[in-house]
Formats: C-alpha cells, sequence, structure tokens
C-alpha cells in the first residue's frame, strides 16, 4: 500500500490502453519529475494544436505566436496536479504583464469537472479537453511525453518546446526560472 501511495504522489498518467504496456496501478503512472532545457539551436519545428476548451471556445496556438506560452497536461483526480494547481495559477498571474499565455490541457474530464477543479483552486486560464479526441497530445508526440500527467511545457516564441517537466513543478521558481529564460531570447 505505502508503495501505490509514493507513486501516486510521484506523478501519474492517465493510461490509454495499448499506449502503455503495464502499471503497478490501474490508471497510474509514475513521472519522473525530469527538467529539460532545450537550447534555441536544438529545438525542433514549432508545435502546433488546436482543441476546444472547457468553456466551449476554441483554442489555437497559431493566434499565440510571437507570446511565450506555458502548457499544463493534468486531470482532475491526478495528486500532483492538485498540488501544483496553486503554482500555475500564480505564475499565470505573474506573467500575464509580459504577454505569457498559460493553456490547460486535460487529458481525461470532463468539461464539467474540469471546471469544478479550476473554480476549487481558482484556476483562470483555460483548458483544453483532450480525453476524446487526443489531438492535443498527439501534437507533443515524439517531442515531449505529454501521456506523463502532469506533464509542463514552455514553448518559445515560435511556438518550438524549450522546456519540459516531467511530474509535479518541483517548486514554483523552478517554472519561472524556464519562462524567464524564454523571455530573455531575443531571436528564434
Amino acid at each position: 500500500m505505502l508503495g501505490v501511495l509514493a507513486l501516486l504522489l510521484a506523478g501519474c498518467t492517465a493510461q490509454t490502453p495499448g499506449l502503455l504496456s503495464s502499471s503497478p496501478s490501474p490508471g497510474y503512472l509514475s513521472a519522473d519529475e525530469t527538467v529539460r532545457e532545450i537550447p534555441a539551436d536544438r529545438r525542433d519545428d514549432p508545435v502546433t494544436f488546436t482543441g476546444t476548451t472547457d468553456t466551449g471556445e476554441q483554442a489555437d496556438s497559431t493566434v499565440w505566436a510571437g507570446s511565450v506560452v506555458v502548457v499544463n497536461f493534468w486531470y482532475a483526480a491526478c495528486p500532483p496536479c492538485r498540488a501544483e494547481a496553486p503554482d500555475l495559477e500564480a505564475l499565470a498571474q505573474t506573467y500575464q504583464p509580459d504577454g505569457v499565455v498559460f493553456i490547460g490541457v486535460n487529458v481525461r474530464d470532463s468539461a464539467d469537472t474540469a471546471a469544478a477543479f479550476e473554480n476549487q483552486f481558482g484556476i483562470t486560464y483555460p483548458s483544453i479537453m483532450d480525453a476524446t479526441t487526443g489531438t492535443v497530445q498527439a501534437a507533443f508526440a515524439g517531442k515531449a511525453a505529454p501521456g506523463a500527467v502532469p506533464t509542463t511545457i514552455v514553448l518559445d516564441r515560435t511556438g518550438r518546446m524549450a522546456a519540459r517537466i516531467i511530474g509535479q513543478l518541483p517548486t514554483r521558481t523552478t517554472l519561472a526560472a524556464l519562462i524567464d529564460t524564454v523571455l530573455a531570447e531575443t531571436s528564434p
């Protein structure tokens, strides 16, 4: 039992049948809290994605060209997602004046469940509902492992993946430092 609890606290994923071979606990897979920065000259092509948000609006990453974008993959019953929610919201508020866009990607829940989570934690940025389509997760395939939930990705002003955190944010300042690095970049 203690091992299962440790696994839940380390990170979790919404399992998609056939994509994950096995897991010690149904519905969860440990995330390793890996932080990775990618130098500007080693970044892949831009990641583009669209989807419907929990409020029914369309989100399109191409609209955010020229902005730093923080993408957080999550779902409501994920303990690390719940733990990091206040930090993500605080950072969204802190970086709003700098034009940084925060977008959630809910990989498991209905819009009502996502809205309840957002109300509980005071989340003001939108989330794309990706549980039934998987299109946002597919857009990041080969570039990141968004199936490890939570995963937080920082995209540079051209939409290229500049940093990734697999698992719960180690600290609020860790993500802030990654955002600051990308904000300070002057050219792609």
